[in-house]
């Protein structure tokens, strides 16, 4: 995927933060899978969608401004991501949970932000080939462990309820995203995730679906304590030899 020479308005721009953070933290997220995935198989499938979200969230911090000073620079509260990505990866299925409901939120969105002339419609034009993807991996694994053995079905179980508070942020309206429906698009997510899970014998978790202050925190810059140890270790290189080039 490669950048746009769009110049960003400042509305534009809080909206090219907000999806390139999200894109960016959670393409280290599953970076951290590298070496440590259950098979062979799923290193090569979690690294390419870890590498299509950095290539979204080039694009989109490009936008915003210099893409190396916002992914490496940035203090926490600066950082516009849904706290939903920040979460730590946990074991197998938490990690797919999380997949499950962000990238079915994401190919959503993008699908309506393709159609028209609108500022991001180019981008996501073209990502939301890559979030298909991302969609149907986790639907595959959400229907292999939910009906897989009691111990599978039980993880993500377990693994839905711990995230599904975080999931109501993500149909907050973001500033500079215009011409979404955010109830519909939040109706369509639920009766997707919801087919899925049903199909898999398990069930959309009950209670509030709020994050850990309230629903649009994130958006805000209030993060999650796993949020500052993801950023301390993502900067690390960059802020501990500035201005080196290889």
């Amino acid at each position: 995927m490669t950048s746009t020479d769009a110049a960003p308005t400042e509305v534009s721009r809080s909206a090219a933060l907000a999806l390139g953070d999200d894109a960016l933290i959670l393409s280290h997220r599953l970076g951290e899978w590298a070496g440590h995935a259950p098979v062979l198989e799923e290193e090569v499938a979690l690294a390419n969608i870890a590498l299509d979200l950095l290539g979204q969230a080039r694009v989109l911090l490009s936008l915003a401004g210099d893409e190396d000073e916002l992914a490496f620079l940035r203090e926490e509260r600066s950082f516009r991501n849904l706290q939903l990505v920040e979460q730590p990866n946990g074991d197998f299925a938490h990690t797919i949970a999380r997949q499950l409901y962000f990238s079915f939120h994401q190919h959503e969105l993008y699908a309506e932000l393709a159609v028209g002339d609108g500022p991001f419609a180019p981008l996501a034009a073209k990502a939301v080939k890559e979030t298909a993807y991302h969609r149907d991996h986790a639907e595959q694994w959400t229907l292999r462990l939910g009906d897989g053995t009691q111990e599978s079905r039980a993880r993500m179980r377990t693994a839905l309820d711990v995230l599904w508070k975080y999931t109501g942020e993500m149909f907050q309206p973001v500033d500079g995203i215009e011409g979404v429906d955010w109830a519909a698009l939040e109706a369509r997510w639920l009766a997707a995730v919801g087919g899925v899970l049903e199909r898999a014998g398990l069930a959309l978790p009950e209670g509030p679906r709020t994050g850990a202050w309230a629903a649009g925190a994130g958006r805000q810059g209030l993060h999650t304590e796993s949020f500052g140890r993801l950023l301390a270790e993502m900067q690390h290189l960059h802020r501990s030899h500035p201005g080196a080039s290889w």
